[in-house]
């Protein structure tokens, strides 16, 4: 049997994508569509309170294409604060004119394949990454994946060394990107239905293309790399809400 990698755990995760029922939205009144829109920015100012506190962070973009309309990311210290902040949407007025496509439920999650210290939690640097506040650049690219287990393509049957040689390999690309897009990366194994789901943050969503594309020749994407689903938005701020959701 091959020895499991061990893994860090920070806050939980959820994606949570919703389309807007916009014939049902033209359909209200100016006061309950204006109603909804304030409900709405309370909902995301509190983001910025909690955020302080670093109990948690919250994102919300739209999404170009047929996928969704809008998103929320959030993270939070439980799977009880996720349930809190996803009900505390439902129960939104606005949250009656939308339908949800998808949603992704994970943690974040740090593996060592490279050498770990003897507490790396009292790494102030390793700690922000369990527990960061999400970047507020304009571009935010999501997709889950897994790593195969078919025939000789077996990641889970790899010795921890041939493992750890390719993750090496597979960090120095994504290193390399160090400034111009921040990778989050939620576990999601026994979770949801793949087994990690990465979020992409930069100003540039050209770079999102240009990482992807370059990891796909590392070994560890070409071989052992499957993907699902991409999904890729324009942060939605306070300031840009009203107009976004104008008829």
């Amino acid at each position: 049997m091959s020895e499991a990698v061990h893994t860090l755990e920070g806050w939980f995760a959820l994606h949570d994508f919703r389309t807007i029922d916009w014939v049902a939205w033209g359909a209200a009144t100016e006061a309950e569509r204006q109603e909804a829109i304030e409900e709405l920015m309370a909902f995301m100012n509190d983001w910025t309170d909690m955020e302080e506190a670093k109990q948690g962070s919250s994102t919300a973009f739209t999404v170009v294409g047929h996928k969704a309309d809008i998103a929320f990311m959030h993270l939070r210290p439980t799977l009880e604060d996720i349930e809190e902040v996803e009900n505390e949407f439902n129960k939104t007025a606005f949250a009656s004119y939308t339908v949800r496509d998808y949603s992704y439920v994970s943690v974040v999650e740090l593996s060592s394949y490279m050498s770990q210290e003897a507490d790396p939690m009292q790494d102030p640097a390793i700690r922000a990454r369990l527990y960061p506040a999400l970047p507020k650049t304009k571009h935010v690219c999501f997709y889950p994946m897994n790593k195969k287990r078919e025939g000789n393509d077996n990641w889970y049957m790899l010795s921890m060394e041939e493992r750890r040689g390719m993750m090496r390999s597979h960090g120095m690309i994504g290193r390399s990107y160090a400034g111009r897009v921040t990778q989050i990366i939620t576990g999601s194994v026994g979770f949801d239905d793949w087994e990690w789901g990465v979020t992409l943050f930069s100003d540039d969503p050209i770079t999102f293309k240009k990482l992807v594309y370059e990891m796909r020749f590392d070994e560890v994407s070409a071989r052992f790399g499957e993907f699902g689903s991409f999904i890729i938005g324009n942060r939605l701020t306070n300031e840009r809400l009203p107009e976004y959701l104008s008829m």
